[in-house]
């Protein structure tokens, strides 16, 4: 039993984000300001759109992302049942209504197929999200939106690296939406970013965020004067701060170092788990790059003594921090009660919602402490518990 607890997701955090945060303190430039602008071009150039828009969350960008393009009360939106509550909340926020689809069991992404089924007159955009770092399946996407002139945002708070037939994932739709919050692949400790290659989506974006004040007052306390603003829109205070962005400019220059290790993990634990009563992440689909953010692990329940829930409490007492991504949204009460959705209604998200469970895949675990410590553990639980 190992004695300090093994956090889930980690973050990898060097000496220099500590240093620049530093520099960012000493020199008084706590908020917006020309690290902020730093990070956007980095990530803009590593996306290689016109516009990146760095803010407090994915949350904001899918936020911002909807009010963009147009969505609002009287809308639908297509968004998969199996994700975060954030992605369909954008849409609720905007005051349109997120119209579930069910995912695929092997990808766990968007079902393109349901999709399909669940458009009508009111549908105005799709959010495919790039479940655990997978590629959603973008051509048959892009497709449903030409074919029936909708606008379509990725969320991509999983899926940084990812590609899809030797494109960036973020690059397909109107607008990409990341993430880098503590568990993420990039970490700013809180933050996000959304990419556009739409100027006009680009500018909403940028005042929408800053409180609606006109552009200049991103530049009103800079070293060049004073710069007046205007109230344009009723914004929001969704800005990243240089305080975020002096973590993410260093966080960024290990994107590779820190995706090949959590390959490298990933590809261990597919070794590991052979032969045991669990459904393990479907092979890498040819001609895309997975981000490797979550590694999930669906129960085989039929030939196991246990439940997931009973799965999670024997890994924690192990001091192995684990996660369950997702319970699906329909099963929540919110949407339940708001949108009359109720158990049976997406059978695949259930099936998975039921089974899965998330462990540690972080590029800070070492093969010695950590790795070979939570092989041992899952191993040892589901071998313990088969039927």
């Amino acid at each position: 039993m190992r004695k300090d607890f093994l956090i889930f997701g980690n973050p990898h955090i060097g000496q220099p984000e500590i240093d620049e945060v530093v520099a960012s303190l000493k020199s008084g430039w706590l908020g917006t300001g020309p690290k902020v602008k730093q990070f956007e071009e980095m990530f803009r150039a590593y996306k290689g759109t016109e516009y990146a828009l760095a803010l407090n969350s994915c949350t904001a960008a899918l936020h911002l992302s909807m009010l963009a393009i147009g969505v609002g009360p009287g809308d639908e939106v297509i968004v998969p049942a199996m994700t975060f509550a954030a992605t369909a909340n954008a849409v609720i926020h905007a005051g349109a209504v997120p119209v579930f689809a069910d995912c695929k069991r092997d990808t766990m992404n968007i079902d393109s197929q349901d999709i399909e089924r669940k458009i009508t007159p009111r549908t105005k955009a799709i959010i495919p999200v790039h479940f655990a770092g997978r590629p959603c399946d973008m051509d048959a996407i892009m497709a449903i939106a030409k074919k029936h002139n909708l606008k379509v945002v990725e969320d991509c708070a999983h899926a940084i690296e990812a590609e899809y037939h030797g494109q960036k994932t973020g690059t397909f739709g109107d607008i990409g939406c990341f993430s880098f919050y503590v568990t993420k692949n990039i970490v700013t400790g809180e933050g996000g970013m959304a990419i556009t290659n739409n100027e006009a989506y680009a500018n909403q974006i940028k005042v929408l965020g800053l409180h609606g004040l006109s552009k200049d007052a991103w530049r009103r306390f800079g070293d060049e004067g004073y710069k007046h603003y205007q109230v344009v829109f009723a914004g929001y205070k969704y800005n990243m701060m240089d305080l975020q962005a002096a973590i993410g400019i260093h966080q960024f220059k290990k994107i590779d170092e820190f995706w090949k290790r959590r390959q490298e993990i990933w590809q261990t634990y597919q070794d590991a788990f052979q032969g045991l009563p669990v459904f393990l992440p479907a092979p890498v689909e040819a001609n895309t790059r997975h981000a490797y953010h979550l590694y999930t692990l669906l129960l085989d329940l039929d030939n196991l003594t246990i439940t997931r829930d009973q799965f999670l409490d024997c890994m924690t007492k192990r001091n192995i921090g684990v996660g369950v991504h997702y319970i699906a949204l329909h099963l929540h009460p919110y949407y339940q009660q708001r949108f009359g959705y109720k158990p049976g209604d997406f059978p695949v998200s259930e099936w998975i919602s039921e089974r899965t469970v998330s462990i540690p895949l972080s590029p800070k675990l070492t093969y010695e402490d950590d790795l070979g410590y939570v092989i041992e553990a899952v191993r040892e639980i589901f071998n313990k518990h088969r039927k």
